[in-house]
């Protein structure tokens, strides 16, 4: 349904948005509070080697999701605790309304994001993230469908690789994101809608970006984003 608050002039075709997930549409990370609530032992020791750079996402979510140790019951218990931007809904109706495709693209995992976003009734939103999958009662498996031997981050989603598959077919893209796994991929965008650590790092290296606090604040950006011929400055 076309949203009659906004009018565009550029053409519907010009843009793309993708969207990351833990920390920017919900409000904590689904991983994180899955592995404090179900982790098994290790878990924390491969959660170092990654923050401290000695290996990638990729080998550090792998990892941890095979140690998680819940049930599908314990596991969509866990996730409604977990709540959605208010205003995301609103914003993907925006961008759907002035013919601009959104996607989420996360370097979480995408049955917990179908899950949360489940009650929302979004409708054909794709998501691209990694794939978890249940092996028994219990135990759990991560599928990295998403990764690239290319990735200087070794990441179990390479966001990068995301981004420039979607140039085929626009001509500019609005990246939103909040923190480290958004990093790489922020200087590659057009133009970036940045929360809490993303904000500092975009300032720090001189991205084109406007910071926000919630998508309140993107819904009221995104038309003037769509449409400025030119984005160096913040809007």
């Amino acid at each position: 349904m076309t949203n009659r608050r906004y009018s565009l002039s550029p053409s519907r075709s010009e843009w793309a948005i993708h969207c990351d997930f833990d920390g920017t549409i919900s409000d904590r990370d689904a991983t994180d509070s899955l592995l404090h609530a179900f982790g098994r032992p290790g878990w924390t020791d491969l959660e170092n080697a990654w923050e401290q750079g000695r290996i990638g996402s990729k080998a550090c979510m792998t990892g941890q999701i095979a140690l998680l140790d819940m049930t599908d019951q314990a596991f969509d218990q866990a996730l409604s605790a977990i709540q959605v931007d208010p205003a995301f809904p609103a914003f993907v109706r925006a961008a759907q309304g002035f013919g601009v495709p959104i996607s989420i693209v996360s370097d979480g995992l995408d049955l917990a994001i179908e899950r949360i976003l489940a009650p929302l009734d979004l409708g054909p939103l794709p998501i691209m993230a990694n794939q978890m999958e249940q092996v028994s009662a219990n135990r759990w498996r991560l599928n990295t469908p998403w990764s690239s031997a290319a990735c200087v981050k070794d990441s179990a989603n390479c966001k990068c690789a995301r981004l420039a598959e979607a140039r085929r077919t626009a001509n500019r893209i609005l990246y939103i994101g909040d923190s480290t796994s958004d990093f790489c991929v922020s200087g590659k965008a057009d133009f970036v809608l940045a929360k809490r650590r993303l904000i500092d790092h975009c300032r720090a290296n001189a991205i084109p970006h406007a910071p926000i606090d919630d998508f309140t604040d993107a819904l009221a950006l995104l038309p003037e984003i769509l449409s400025r011929p030119s984005l160096q400055d913040a809007v």
